[in-house]
């Protein structure tokens, strides 16, 4: 009875120790790198760095915008929850888009598009286009139409199928540049979303965990309450 206490308090120690270590890591990167200066300056008790400085040569010069990133700030802990605490994903939840008839025409005489790259970063995953599908909460004959290249993927989509397929960071690269999309330093989502990539954090709990922290919750994941 003992040992299994003791088991127990163990875990809960470990568990707990692993949540903080993965969030603080999160929250020093997003401090490193997130880079909506009008919106970090807007957060009360921001610092406004000086900007232009008196260069070795006797010149005004002019430092680098990163100088106004959080993890420059005396206080960042404090000031990354107070912009926290405004955050909410206003990010666009539609999982498609319609391509023009221009598009549509066009489409077959490219090299590259998303429905021709798709397969090859799947099978780097070791995932079909159906095991794909059944992980997004997108409904299957929306899902079998953007596969065919009949409908256009949004962002939230992309980035939802890369969290949920494990998928390599080229593969991420390549599947939003063909949709015209990049990673964005001012999004949160995407700064947060780039870090678990880069990372690694595929795990449900920890990934999930990791989304909530920056209140993102429009990305098209299916998972259990909605499987």
């Amino acid at each position: 009875m003992r040992a299994r206490t003791l088991a127990f308090f163990c875990a809960v120690w470990y568990h707990r120790r692993m949540k903080s270590e993965y969030l603080t890591a999160l929250d020093e990167y997003f401090c490193a790198n997130y880079s909506d200066y009008v919106r970090l300056s807007a957060i009360e008790g921001y610092v406004m760095p000086d900007v232009l400085y008196v260069a070795p040569d006797g010149n005004v010069a002019r430092r680098e915008a990163s100088c106004m990133r959080l993890c420059h700030q005396k206080d960042c802990a404090a000031l990354l929850e107070k912009l926290k605490s405004t955050l909410a994903d206003t990010s666009f939840t539609f999982s498609f888009s319609f391509p023009t008839l221009r598009e549509r025409l066009a489409d077959p005489f490219k090299k590259v598009t998303f429905a021709k790259l798709l397969p090859e970063a799947l099978r780097h995953c070791g995932e079909t286009a159906e095991s794909a599908g059944e992980k997004l909460a997108i409904e299957p004959r929306f899902w079998a139409k953007i596969v065919k290249g009949k409908l256009y993927p949004e962002k939230n989509t992309i980035l939802a199928l890369a969290l949920v397929c494990r998928m390599q960071w080229q593969d991420v690269l390549n599947l939003l540049a063909v949709g015209g999309f990049e990673f964005r330093a001012d999004e949160v989502r995407d700064v947060v979303v780039r870090h678990l990539i880069e990372k690694s954090i595929f795990n449900e709990t920890m990934r999930d965990a990791c989304l909530a922290e920056y209140r993102l919750d429009a990305l098209p994941i299916r998972r259990a309450q909605n499987a």
